[in-house]
């Protein structure tokens, strides 16, 4: 049985980078964009502002898995400084220092830097086109 569930590992990681990279995106657009509409938004120039910026450009890179391990390598330290930076301060505990997403993130991240974008990725599409030129 796992035998048959391990042949799923490659299409498994793709979907994993899709859909943190998406969730991730989709705070930079609300940070840099103002989409979906936010109470509060970061003033420009902003540390916040500045993680929104990374967050948007950098997401979107793991999202179709371009320059993948250098992106996710960014996004992982930028989790990282976000966690310690913003909720370590209030409590060693991830679940009442509101630093579960980034913390999460900040591991997703970092297993992506060592396992790259998976199949379903530009980076996989240019190395099948390199492989057969």
């Amino acid at each position: 049985m796992f035998a048959s569930i391990s042949s799923l590992q490659p299409h498994l990681l793709s979907l994993l980078r899709i859909v943190s990279s998406l969730v991730l995106f989709s705070y930079g657009t609300q940070k840099i964009l103002h989409f979906p509409a936010a109470e509060r938004v970061p003033d420009v120039g902003s540390l916040s502002w500045s993680a929104g910026l990374l967050e948007l450009v950098l997401g979107f890179l793991v999202l179709i898995g371009f320059q993948t391990r250098a992106a996710a390598f960014v996004l992982s330290g930028l989790m990282a400084f976000a966690y310690f930076i913003g909720h370590a301060s209030k409590s060693l505990y991830p679940a009442q220092n509101g630093g579960v997403a980034a913390i999460l993130f900040c591991f997703v991240f970092l297993y992506i830097v060592a396992a790259g974008a998976g199949p379903f990725s530009v980076d996989a599409l240019t190395k099948r086109k390199q492989a057969t030129a």
